[in-house]
């Protein structure tokens, strides 16, 4: 443990290293790359499965149903099911969903401003990748 940083485990704070701190299972929530898109999609209220499938190319309907199902289950986002013929069903952010906005959009901001960054360094180690093995 670097030593200019204080341990404080030893007065009960987290530390995200450790497998059994709360925040550090938090932020596996946001883990997965859908997760932020579809709470990205649902900022400007609800939304039927249909209409976010539309809206977030890429995703497959089972990846859709398991983010949301995840969001629910972590009180980011609620499931409204109307008794009609088809059943129509809306997704909503929750107040707790709409919180982590905020982080989101700074991520979003990052990732907008450094794409072309990482792209390139992408793009370098895969170039190095490609060369022989030299022995040092």
């Amino acid at each position: 443990m670097d030593t200019n940083f204080p341990d404080i485990r030893a007065y009960g704070g987290a530390d995200a290293f450790l497998r059994a701190c709360k925040p550090r299972t938090v932020l596996g929530m946001f883990t997965n790359k859908w997760t932020g898109l579809v709470l990205g999609a649902l900022l400007d209220g609800p939304r039927r499965f249909g209409e976010l499938r539309r809206m977030l190319d890429g995703i497959t309907q089972k990846m859709l149903s398991q983010t949301l199902r995840a969001a629910e289950r972590d009180g980011l986002a609620t499931r409204t099911v109307y008794p009609t013929i088809p059943p129509r069903v809306d997704y909503e952010l929750t107040d707790l969903g709409r919180s982590a906005i905020g982080v989101l959009r700074a991520i979003g901001d990052w990732a907008s401003v450094h794409a072309d960054d990482v792209i390139a360094a992408r793009e370098a180690y895969d170039e190095r990748a490609k060369e022989p093995v030299r022995s040092v």
